[in-house]
């Protein structure tokens, strides 16, 4: 680049991100009042069509919730806010559920309680798994209808009568993990019908905050400490092998085999890393054991500084393989790469022969560890 530019594209820079973050929804964001009219949207849904507030005119009460993949007080929900569609559909009640979330603002480290990102191919993918019945429309993409909302956390529900005029705002009920004793939404939803005024037209919400696309600079700001991290590399015996497949600890083990000369383990290392900072921080570790020759020690640690695995590595200080077997799993037929989960206790809850299936893997963990807090 020419030096004369250099000032100009910088500023350029700033001024694109400047503008980027004022569009990227409010730092304070205000809920929409009560009384006020239905914002329109025109939202694509997982289902292949597009919606917009017209679709939903022949309702009588209109309940539209802000709600994602990857928060978990959102998967507490997903149960309840199916059987509020299942009970109200025939009485005129449409149920409509939107993801504010820009997916490049949720952290790693944000995504310990599930599977799935907030991506609109993740949506479609939880969507087919759970058999989302209502509309679930991805509005992350420039996030105008959660501004228009006031989007502040999901799940955030918005709840409108005949004429589409705001009448409940705030959470869904007061349960979340726990028993239910104030149903909010339902009792909203049921005064709307019987044409009474709601009983509480506002409450709080709890659950995760909104990621607006401003928030990308964190994520990526988060992606560079991680990648700082130090990588080593020790050396391990069968005695220490055995020891560590007992896992006598009360973490989720993930223990992950590999060498330099193979591909497939060297191309999945990213997926692995991935994988380690999104659940690192609930009681799970991720060990790797490197079945190079100790002589090629520095080359398998030069691997894993370039893939920035700062897990647990070790190397096999042993030839015999088969003794190595029999000392992590007697079921592991040789191949690399092998991937295995063990829960507290030594009881392995899932094996891989061959590159991992990331999804699969996620979901063997975060079935363990469990989608709550």
């Amino acid at each position: 680049m020419n030096r004369c530019l250099r000032p100009l594209a910088t500023l350029a820079v700033l001024a694109a991100w400047t503008s980027a973050v004022a569009a990227a929804g409010p730092s304070d964001p205000k809920p929409l009042a009560i009384g006020a009219p239905a914002p329109d949207f025109r939202l694509p849904g997982v289902d292949g069509k597009t919606y917009s507030l017209a679709d939903f005119a022949s309702s009588k009460v209109l309940v539209v919730v802000f709600t994602c993949n990857h928060c978990p007080t959102a998967q507490a929900y997903e149960g309840r806010l199916a059987r509020m569609h299942g009970d109200y559909r025939e009485k005129g009640v449409a149920v409509v559920a939107i993801s504010p979330n820009d997916p490049k603002a949720v952290r790693l480290d944000e995504l310990g309680y599930t599977d799935l990102g907030d991506s609109f191919d993740d949506m479609k993918i939880r969507a087919k798994d759970h058999g989302f019945a209502y509309p679930y429309l991805y509005g992350g993409e420039t996030q105008a209808a959660a501004r228009a909302f006031g989007v502040l956390a999901t799940p955030h529900v918005f709840i409108f009568d005949a004429d589409r005029k705001l009448r409940y705002q705030g959470r869904f009920d007061d349960g979340e993990v726990k028993a239910v004793k104030s149903p909010d939404a339902r009792n909203a939803v049921d005064a709307l019908l019987a044409g009474t005024p709601v009983p509480v037209a506002t409450t709080r919400v709890f659950g995760c905050s909104t990621k607006w696309a401003a928030k990308q600079a964190d994520a990526i700001r988060s992606l560079a400490k991680w990648d700082a991290e130090p990588v080593a590399l020790e050396p391990i015996d069968n005695d220490a092998v055995a020891k560590l497949a007992k896992n006598d600890t009360k973490k989720l083990l993930v223990v992950n085999l590999w060498a330099t000369w193979c591909g497939p383990c060297v191309a999945e290392l990213p997926e692995l890393v991935t994988i380690n900072r999104m659940y690192r921080g609930r009681p799970f570790q991720l060990v790797t054991i490197s079945l190079d020759d100790v002589a090629k020690r520095d080359e398998a640690l030069r691997v894993l500084k370039e893939h920035h695995v700062s897990a647990t590595n070790y190397i096999l200080g042993s030839t015999d393989r088969d003794k190595f077997a029999e000392a992590l799993d007697q079921e592991w037929p040789g191949p690399v790469p092998y991937t295995i989960v063990v829960a507290p206790g030594g009881k392995i809850v899932y094996r891989k022969t061959g590159a991992i299936e990331p999804l699969e893997l996620k979901r063997a963990i975060v079935g363990y560890l469990g989608r709550t807090y």
